[in-house]
């Protein structure tokens, strides 16, 4: 009995005494001590030994796929090195190939569309009237001429103008405005090739013409790149060579608007007073309608609508708006930057309502050198002889005297 009621607290004590013997209790706590530190040295040790094994797969995985399409000598064992990584934001010289040739930036806004688009002459001036009010251009580039055919048909001295254009490609743009009724197309050799802009009707001495002189500069407005134009028609011929003309009008700090006041019939005389008080008989003039202008000029041009509505609404019949409304519009409003002459010839002297024409036997060289240097003239405020870079009105029997003359004459390709 009294074993029976002995306390259950004494006798785990007594268990637990007996079995944990300090030199049991030391064993005990030294294999505990080895295993977790070979836990500790195997679980690093299988780490390492995963991350050797997926840098080894890397390394070896050019090296398979170029092998598996070109087969080499043996190759030695590759050490199990990491190679230096590469940053994702070091740049990729084919990635910046590729962004390069891909940037549009400007170029669809300054690339000028083709001459045969199909706008409409609202939406030509429209589009041609906008100006960047920061004046610097934010892209290179190279001041061109426009060069603006007002023809019938074709430009008939188109062999004399090819001579007088080439080897200068990039300087100079062409623009013609022919009889819609013209449909013959040039060779894709020509530099008048797909040149022809859509076009209108025009008549002599009807306002038309002034439509179809808007229209080319609205055109040629087009190509950022044009700074000077020149209105010229397909009786038109170059004084000088391509260089020369070219100096002559982009280094120019004026316009070339003829403008005078001319009383009597043909100048006051045809003048509405219906006009007034926009446009006073005062302020009348008269000029030659072939001009060359820079590209301020240009703009106000196509973007009148204070005198060019007048002169459609009321300048008829004998009124013969291309020889009074530019000169007119000038006079007025930009009269200070004009040089007050064309800089096309023309011969009056046989007196009628057109001037004279050249054939074939007014082609010489003595002529085509009094042509040249026969006036004086101010320029850029100093005096030339160069006054004149166009003449008309030359046949087209006339060509061939001009082909043979015009490389000692004019100086063409040099």
């Amino acid at each position: 009995m009294k074993s029976q009621n002995q306390n259950p607290l004494a006798t785990a004590i007594n268990l637990f005494g007996s079995r944990w013997h300090p030199l049991h209790l030391f064993s005990c706590f030294f294999f505990f001590a080895f295993g977790l530190s070979f836990g500790i040295i195997l679980s690093y040790n299988l780490k390492n030994f995963s991350l050797n094994l997926q840098v080894t797969q890397l390394s070896a995985s050019p090296s398979m796929s170029s092998s598996a399409s070109e087969p080499s000598p043996s190759p030695s064992p590759s050490p199990l090195v990491s190679p230096t990584p590469t940053s994702t934001n070091q740049s990729n010289p084919a990635n910046e190939t590729s962004k390069a040739s891909s940037r549009v930036g400007l170029s669809e806004y300054l690339k000028p569309p083709s001459a045969q688009h199909d706008m409409d002459d609202e939406e030509l001036l429209w589009r041609a009237s906008m100006v960047p009010q920061i004046r610097e251009f934010p892209f290179k580039t190279v001041p061109k001429v426009a060069f603006m055919f007002l023809t019938k048909g074709p430009v008939s001295l188109a062999p004399l103008w090819e001579l007088f254009f080439k080897g200068h490609e990039g300087l100079y743009s062409i623009y013609v405005h022919s009889n819609p009724s013209f449909n013959a197309t040039e060779p894709e050799s020509s530099v008048f090739h797909d040149r022809r802009i859509p076009s209108k009707e025009v008549q002599w001495g009807k306002f038309n013409m002034i439509e179809a002189e808007r229209r080319l500069l609205a055109n040629a407005l087009l190509d950022f790149s044009n700074h000077h134009f020149v209105l010229l028609s397909e009786s038109c011929i170059p004084l000088f060579n391509f260089s020369t003309i070219y100096s002559y009008l982009i280094n120019s700090t004026q316009n070339y608007v003829q403008t005078y006041d001319l009383p009597g019939p043909v100048g006051r005389g045809r003048y509405k007073q219906q006009m007034s008080p926009t446009i006073t008989i005062e302020q009348w003039r008269k000029g030659s309608q072939w001009f060359a202008m820079d590209r301020d000029l240009a703009t106000e041009v196509i973007s009148d609508r204070t005198y060019y509505p007048i002169f459609r609404k009321h300048c008829k019949s004998s009124c013969y708006a291309d020889e009074h409304y530019l000169p007119t519009f000038v006079g007025i409003k930009f009269w200070e930057r004009s040089a007050n002459r064309s800089l096309t010839w023309v011969d009056w002297s046989r007196g009628g309502p057109h001037p004279a024409r050249f054939m074939r036997s007014d082609v010489t060289i003595e002529s085509l050198k009094r042509l040249r240097s026969e006036s004086r003239c101010e320029n850029n405020g100093k005096s030339t002889d160069i006054c004149f870079l166009f003449a008309r009105k030359f046949m087209p029997s006339a060509l061939d005297r001009l082909l043979r003359f015009s490389p000692k004459v004019m100086h063409f390709n040099s």
